[in-house]
This record gives C-alpha cells, structure tokens and sequence, in this order.
C-alpha cells in the first residue's frame, strides 16, 4: 500500500504571500523546525535566482551538517533547461528539484502566447528533466500548474513523458483553488492508476477546501497503489487564500472518521 509523506512548501509558495515579509534567517528556522518534525522535504527556494544564493548555499552546508536530520531539500525551477543549468552552475550540492510548467490550455494560450503548443510543452519539460539527471541531480519532480484544469488525457501524457525522462514524481497543482474532494479523488485516481508515478497533492484553499482536498487526493493516490506527497505550508499561509496547511493535514491523517485507517504515514 503506498504511503503519505509531506513536502513543505513554505520556503517556497508561503513566502509568496502578500504582505508576508521572511527573512533568510527565519526562513532557515522553518527549515530547521520542519526537519524536527521529521517532515519528509522542504522546497526551500529558488536555485536559479542570485538573491537566493547565500540562503540555499547555506541551507545546503546545514544539510551536509547533518543538522536538517534525514529532511531533503529542493529547489523549484522552471521546466526550462537554461534555468537548470543556471541553479546548477551555482549550487553543485542541490541534489533535488521539482521543475514547474503550464499544462491547461488557458495557461497555455495566457502564459505563452503561442509560443509553445501541446507538444513542445513536453518536448521542453523532457529537456529540462534531461539536464537535471545528466548533472547529478537524484530526484526530479515535474509540476503541473493548473493540472485541475488540464484536460486528464492530456494530463496523463505529459506525465508519461516525464516518468520516461525519469521524474519519480507528478506534482498535481490546482493552482486555481478548483477542485471538490470528490472531483480530485477520480482525477488523481486517474492519473496515478494510468501512469503508476508517485503523485504530489499541491492544492489551494481559495474555495476553503485546500486540507479536505489534499486528503481525498491521498487516498485516491494511495487506492491506486502509488506513495502520495502532500505539499503544505506552516498555518496554510501562501499567495491568495494559501495552501493546505501542514499541522491541518497531520492530524486529519490521525483523527478524522474512517481516515486513519486507509492512510499511513511514510518516513524518508
């Protein structure tokens, strides 16, 4: 049976929140609680930007330390080769990565303008994921932004792709704040059934169901035999109304009716 993890965006998709200020020093701290919790992965920033250097070089030496305990660290690039081989020129110890591309078509045509159809949106990402693997990086995520718009045949394509390029992991954003528990639960169990790639949940709480989602998603994801990573924030702060939030989703694991015993958690 596959099991439950978590992977804290907070460093990431948190700090994004408007009028949220974090220092690096506070944004090492969440790092270092988060590691206390034995939380499986943090995205802990951007790689690929110059502001960010000190903080991930820092971050990385605390890992290498031994400090952050069994907790992984990744940085989030855009599927875009040239933004890999950049975060990869400055950060030789970065061992993991979740690359982020748009994959409705709403953000296909908003996004990119016709520059990219449905078929170079692959052909990019496969790129990108290539570059990560011939570096040394060891675990690459892909991401699908608005994957609950994404038409699932689509969907399921492009995540086929990225297990053949190597990815370990499909990430499932609903970046929006669309989906219904029930709605989520048959298009992971979908996509994870068809495609047999361990599945993040990365979902928003504009319509107050961020928590209610990610659950219904790993039980979907776990029903179709595959480990699911929940992506949470400390307190569900993040951009909009925030994400699903990390200590919600603990303990809905353990204490909600009928739950507890069809999830389990995993330990890196």
């Amino acid at each position: 049976m596959g099991k439950v993890y978590f992977l804290d965006v907070t460093n990431r998709d948190g700090v994004q929140a408007a009028r949220l200020e974090m220092s690096k020093f506070q944004r090492t701290m969440v790092n270092y609680y988060l590691a206390q919790m034995r939380v499986s992965q943090s995205e802990f920033g951007f790689p690929f930007i110059w502001s960010e250097h000190n903080y991930i070089e820092a971050n990385l030496e605390l890992q290498e330390k031994g400090i952050l305990g069994n907790m992984m660290l990744s940085g989030w690039c855009r599927a875009v080769a040239g933004d890999v081989e950049k975060a990869l020129q400055h950060h030789k110890k970065i061992k993991y990565l979740s690359l982020s591309t748009p994959t409705s078509d709403q953000m296909l045509a908003g996004k990119f303008r016709g520059r990219l159809d449905k078929d170079s949106l692959i052909a990019t990402m496969v790129d990108a994921v290539n570059v990560a693997l011939s570096n040394g990086i060891e675990g690459v995520v892909v991401n699908a932004e608005d994957a609950s718009r994404t038409d699932i045949g689509y969907l399921i394509r492009f995540a086929e792709a990225a297990k053949k390029a190597g990815a370990k992991r499909i990430r499932y954003c609903d970046t929006l704040g669309y989906e219904s528990p029930e709605s989520i639960y048959r298009r992971i169990y979908a996509l994870a059934s068809e495609v047999g790639l361990d599945i993040e949940t990365h979902c928003h709480n504009d319509l107050g169901m961020a928590v209610a989602n990610s659950i219904s998603a790993a039980q979907a994801a776990v029903a179709a035999g595959v480990d699911v990573y929940i992506n949470t924030t400390v307190n569900g702060m993040g951009e909009r109304a925030g994400n699903a939030d990390l200590l919600s989703c603990i303990l809905a694991i353990k204490f909600a009716r009928g739950i507890a015993d069809k999830l389990e958690f995993g330990q890196e």
